[in-house]
């Protein structure tokens, strides 16, 4: 199913939970101590107003500004989807077989140089014995 064929869920909008660090309510940013309390009225209106203005500006700044970004980011994705599809992941093919080749001539010339000095000198080596005395 591809993602014009779904349908827009609009009761769970943040499935993947990923603005779960800007849920605030109005106890995370307000808070009277014991010792110093404000009148009740003060109090129930101030939570109103609180909330009442938080999502007022929420759905305005949302209106007049959500699909333009929206249409940002989405071009923003389809650029870097672009990029990797038609540059990045040809150019990583092209240096894996470019080094592919460098890493079998290495382990090549490692193989007939190194190796047959390093077996003699572990052979020169093996023959030590130390002996306590």
């Amino acid at each position: 199913m591809s993602e014009q064929d779904k349908e827009v869920d609009l009761e769970s909008r943040d499935p993947n939970s990923l603005n779960g660090h800007v849920q605030v309510v109005f106890e995370d940013v307000l808070g009277e101590p014991d010792t110093a309390h404000s009148i009740d009225c003060v109090w129930k209106n101030s939570y109103s107003c609180f909330n009442c203005g938080k999502n007022c500006c929420y759905k305005f700044m949302s209106t007049l500004c959500g699909i333009c970004i929206a249409l940002y980011w989405g071009c923003e994705f389809a650029m870097i989807t672009f990029q990797m599809v038609w540059c990045c992941t040809p150019s990583l093919k092209v240096h894996t077989i470019m080094l592919g080749i460098c890493q079998r001539f290495f382990g090549s010339c490692i193989q007939c140089c190194l190796a047959p000095l390093c077996e003699t000198m572990g052979l020169c080596f093996s023959n030590i014995t130390i002996n306590k005395k």
